[in-house]
């Protein structure tokens, strides 16, 4: 196993399986294993018993639309995923109309996903969207 910097507890962990008790192993921010609840704390880990709370897997929203770079005043990318991230969401997934730019071409994807990369606070995906003129973009 990596090198472990975080073992998160809980009696209630929700797993494909079901709920039950587990001891959750993190390595450079990611799940490196679910173990059993007693599993020995790694050396150097940190150790968050959280007890009866609930820890389950982050929420993906499939439907968001991020005025980031055209009208940030409505939400950008910075405000979207920090209130994402604040209820729980680790991934939004954002629409490709009613945003400036749309994403219905490859150059507006592209600017989309350099912003996003710059003020995302959690993983962001894009829709593309289809329209008659570009055909081109789609593949």
């Amino acid at each position: 196993m990596s090198e472990i910097q975080l073992v998160i507890r809980s009696t209630r962990v929700i797993t494909p399986e079901g709920t039950r008790p587990a001891s959750i192993a993190v390595s450079g921010g990611t799940i490196a294993a679910v173990l059993p609840y007693e599993a020995e704390v790694p050396a150097g880990a940190r150790l968050e018993d959280v007890g009866d709370d609930v820890v389950l897997p982050g929420l993906v929203d499939t439907h968001v639309h991020v005025n980031d770079p055209g009208r940030t005043e409505w939400e950008g990318f910075w405000t979207a995923t920090r209130a994402a991230a604040a209820g729980g969401i680790t991934t939004l997934l954002d629409m490709p109309l009613n945003s400036l730019p749309p994403t219905t071409t490859v150059d507006n994807l592209r600017i989309k996903q350099e912003v996003a990369r710059a003020k995302a606070h959690i993983d962001v995906g894009f829709w593309g969207g289809a329209l008659p003129d570009n055909v081109k973009d789609l593949r």
